[in-house]
């Protein structure tokens, strides 16, 4: 690449001539100066006019552009009004070019000046309207990320013979992953987490139909996964789903061992890659408990799966404010939600389903009422061993029908 900033090639085929050279040269030097203005934004689509081409044109160009169909687009866009999260008042742009932008940011990972040029906005009002959505959205979660029925069993543990009877008392699975953050250089320490580099801890919950049902975003890297979970239990301003009564929610071995929640045993095989090929041959209970609690609980990690692949922004955060990163991730895990509501399953789901027959879907909500007694958090000796012996109940059980 020449120092003008065209091709070699190009220079060759059509500057051969020293005298249209030096007439390039004089020109830059004139543009430089500010002797001679470039108009800017010259796209002959406006932002509006972009939205709706990608509406009117093949299906999969919108998918891949704004990671969503236009079906579940329009719905947004309709959801967002219907329920007054916008109070909007610009006559030049719309509701769905707004929300167009907002899901070009995170479905390409594009910087603010692309998606200026790609809609023919200024910086100022791309800006804007990515903030306007992200709020608009984010007061959409409470509508959008909420348990299912908890006294109910899951009909994909109900209706599955390699979880039920023993899962039947589960409710969902919890885990935290580790989403790229950006941070200035006095903070950059704490949030480097266990691959150097620089990350916010999230923790989720969902149910096993892949629909996350509570999103605890914004922790530093560093922090482990039990204090981030203690965090977000405690605090009843973060409405924790809590389990009902004899009901419990899956964790891995970085969490306690106590009512609500069931770890795998630890010291024995857990990992899907642990047991692959020969090696799935149980020589204890225990390991039988921990494969089968292993491939339950791996629907939080394909939730995660799904989220990253669909919003690109997930693993490479621009330099946005830190109280407004944590902010996009829960936005993001709206409208992975709100696919699932209104589409059901997408492309971006294939090869994260292997071990769920998908179910169907259904738009019921659920009171908190009807949630029922919850389980405090019980940490004490006596509610450790009952939890202890009713996993060696479970891990016994399983072993004799195997």
């Amino acid at each position: 690449m020449s120092s003008s900033g065209i091709p070699p090639y190009q220079l060759e085929d059509d500057f051969s001539d020293d005298d249209d050279l030096m007439e390039l040269e004089t020109l830059a030097m004139m543009e430089r100066d500010g002797k001679q203005k470039i108009p800017q934004r010259t796209c002959p689509l406006s932002g509006q006019q972009y939205t709706t081409f990608l509406l009117n044109s093949h299906p999969q160009n919108i998918k891949d552009i704004l990671r969503v169909d236009k079906h579940t687009f329009r719905a947004l866009a309709v959801e967002l009004v219907r329920r007054e999260l916008l109070n909007w008042d610009h006559k030049n742009l719309s509701v769905e070019e707004s929300l167009a932008m907002f899901l070009y940011i995170c479905g390409q990972n594009a910087r603010d000046r692309v998606v200026a040029d790609r809609f023919q906005r200024s910086l100022d009002t791309i800006s804007k309207h990515f903030n306007i959505m992200r709020r608009a959205i984010c007061n959409l979660a409470p509508f959008i990320i909420r348990p299912p029925n908890l006294q109910e069993t899951p009909p994909e543990i109900l209706h599955d013979g390699r979880y039920y009877p023993w899962f039947q008392d589960c409710v969902g699975a919890i885990d935290g992953t580790h989403i790229d953050a950006w941070v200035p250089a006095s903070r950059e320490l704490a949030f480097r987490g266990r691959k150097s580099t620089k990350t916010q801890n999230v923790m989720a919950v969902c149910s096993f139909d892949m629909k996350f049902t509570f999103v605890y975003p914004g922790w530093e890297g560093s922090a482990h996964d039990g204090r981030v979970f203690f965090a977000a239990v405690s605090n009843p301003d973060f409405h924790f789903p809590h389990p009902p009564l004899n009901k419990y929610y899956l964790v891995d071995s970085g969490y306690t061992n106590m009512p609500g929640y069931l770890a795998p045993y630890r010291g024995q095989r857990y990992h899907r890659d642990q047991w692959d090929g020969a090696n799935t041959i149980f020589r204890t209970p225990y390991e039988l408990f921990n494969y089968k609690h292993s491939s339950l609980r791996n629907v939080i990690e394909r939730c995660f799966g799904v989220l990253k692949k669909r919003f690109p922004i997930l693993k490479g955060m621009p330099n946005y404010d830190n109280a407004r990163q944590p902010t996009i991730v829960t936005a993001c895990c709206v409208i992975h939600n709100f696919i699932l509501m209104h589409h059901g399953r997408d492309e971006y789901f294939d090869g994260y389903n292997e071990d769920i027959e998908w179910e169907g879907e259904t738009d019921e909500e659920v009171d908190d009422d009807d949630v029922g007694e919850v389980e405090p958090l019980n940490t004490s000796r006596v509610g450790l061993e009952l939890m202890a012996q009713k996993r060696d109940q479970m891990a016994i059980e399983m072993w004799d029908a195997y």
